[in-house]
């Protein structure tokens, strides 16, 4: 007779007496309590996904959901010792992503005592990342450390380009790397190479923005894809030279003015369409359809918490989210390319990243489209 195979379902209701004789077993502190597996289990909006061998409940994973938030949280997971060496834990543990991403969710967290090596090698392996630690978070006063992992991804398609996706190396060459993806779309030639990141940011930068080297603006970006033989155009909430109220030097001021009238200068040799009207979502989605790749300068505010300009590649949108790809990757905090393409952004949220400033935000974007002829 061949032994039972581990199944997955989510918990109902008759199962809370197994999952309370499961927490008990499994743990000796910070128990969920009787009382709470039943909240947990009358909440539609949690998951608790169990593990079974034939009519034995051999594990469970509890994710939580907030409704104000398109984060899911892993709260506690738990295999019993009869059950180890299945790859049980795993196996909970993508039922509840996939379940996650069925309602809309975009990143799991979890907490795990900074001791548990095992769980903290089972999560590496399956993406997750730390980015933060809780301090005396167990009754112990053990600490948590905090992992998360992107867990939605867009598939592309034909009813947009695909944009082949290029990483900023350097700290100012967002734009840039932004444009390279957008051309490398619609041109197979296209080169992207690091060269050709640096040749777009001497030929776009404003001189001056911030700190240390300037960042590059729209008038500058649609030029020099102008310049490589691709429609352009420009779409810009404000007019002047822009980005004057991130220096304080009044001749660096006169110098962002004078790249601005040179800008300007050079647009007017061209069929460059320069609109001062801020893009809207309705007129990226349109682009998109039509065969052309927006390039949107965003406030990174909602990301990271910075308030520093930056230049990002609209991929892809659909009821929900707006899909980037961001050429910023932060190699420290442990992200890698793949949390960096197709970055689902949730449409209002999208709307509010892409003014930049406070007092009369900045709306900047370039549309590059297909290559001219002749």
């Amino acid at each position: 007779m061949s032994e039972p195979q581990l199944q997955l379902r989510q918990a109902v209701s008759s199962d809370l007496d197994s999952l309370v004789r499961l927490e008990n077993l499994c743990f000796s502190d910070d128990r969920i309590s009787r009382r709470s597996f039943r909240r947990f289990l009358d909440m539609p909006r949690d998951r608790i996904i169990v593990a079974t061998l034939g009519d034995e409940l051999v594990g469970y994973c509890l994710m939580l959901m907030h409704a104000a938030t398109r984060l899911a949280r892993i709260y506690s997971i738990a295999v019993s010792p009869k059950a180890r060496g299945q790859g049980a834990g795993e196996k909970l543990v993508r039922a509840a992503e996939r379940a996650a991403v069925e309602a809309g969710r975009i990143v799991m967290r979890l907490e795990v005592r900074e001791d548990n090596g095992a769980a903290i090698g089972l999560y590496r392996r399956l993406g997750y990342r730390q980015f933060g630690t809780y301090r005396d978070y167990y009754e112990d006063h053990g600490d948590a450390l905090r992992f998360e992992r992107r867990i939605l991804f867009y598939e592309p398609s034909r009813q947009f380009p695909v944009v082949p996706y290029y990483p900023q190396t350097t700290e100012f060459s967002c734009g840039p790397a932004a444009l390279i993806m957008a051309m490398a779309a619609l041109d197979e030639q296209q080169p992207v190479t690091t060269l050709e990141e640096l040749k777009l940011w001497r030929e776009a930068t404003t001189i001056f923005m911030l700190a240390g080297h300037g960042g590059c603006g729209p008038h500058g970006l649609a030029l020099a894809a102008w310049n490589r033989g691709f429609h352009a155009s420009a779409w810009i909430s404000k007019e002047g030279a822009l980005f004057k109220d991130t220096v304080r030097n009044d001749d660096k001021k006169r110098v962002l003015e004078l790249v601005h009238e040179g800008f300007l200068h050079d647009i007017g040799k061209t069929s460059i369409e320069l609109r001062h009207d801020p893009l809207t979502l309705a007129g990226m989605e349109q682009a998109l359809h039509d065969g052309r790749v927006p390039v949107i300068l965003i406030s990174t505010w909602q990301l990271n918490r910075s308030r520093v300009p930056h230049w990002v590649t609209v991929c892809a949108i659909d009821d929900q989210f707006v899909y980037l790809h961001d050429p910023e990757i932060d190699v420290d905090a442990g992200e890698s390319v793949a949390d960096k393409q197709y970055l689902p952004i949730e449409r209002r949220i999208f709307d509010r990243m892409s003014r930049y400033g406070s007092v009369q935000p900045l709306q900047a974007a370039v549309i590059v489209g297909p290559k001219r002829d002749g």
